[in-house]
């Protein structure tokens, strides 16, 4: 990540995600979208990654056939990720993707947002 001394991460917005393997390549398409345009709007970074070594509890809601995706979209504050995702959602850009095929159950996603606690 590049950030400079000035950029100070103190609140992120984490995402779970089933998506069927199957779509895997379409989906990965559009988080990258969706993380170009988060970015644009004043993200701090924003990272998917695929479940590697997961427990009981992150495979429990998963069926057969689907990976677990978890994204990290990184703000400096809860307001300012508030002001970045009014700008994101409202893009024409996101919309579009919103309104496109759907690549998994999105119903199922687990998201929230989280403050920093420990920044040794």
């Amino acid at each position: 990540m590049n950030r400079n001394a000035e950029t100070v991460v103190k609140y992120v917005d984490i995402y779970l995600l089933p998506v069927p393997e199957r779509n895997v390549e379409p989906y990965k398409a559009q988080a990258t979208r969706f993380g170009q345009v988060a970015m644009e709007h004043g993200a701090l970074s924003y990272r998917e990654f695929r479940g590697d070594d997961l427990d009981a509890g992150f495979t429990a809601d998963r069926a057969e056939g689907e990976m677990l995706t978890a994204a990290v979209a990184e703000f400096r504050s809860r307001e300012h990720r508030d002001e970045v995702m009014a700008k994101v959602m409202e893009d024409p850009r996101i919309t579009k993707l919103v309104g496109s095929e759907e690549l998994a159950d999105m119903s199922r996603m687990r998201y929230g947002g989280f403050e920093t606690l420990v920044e040794p």
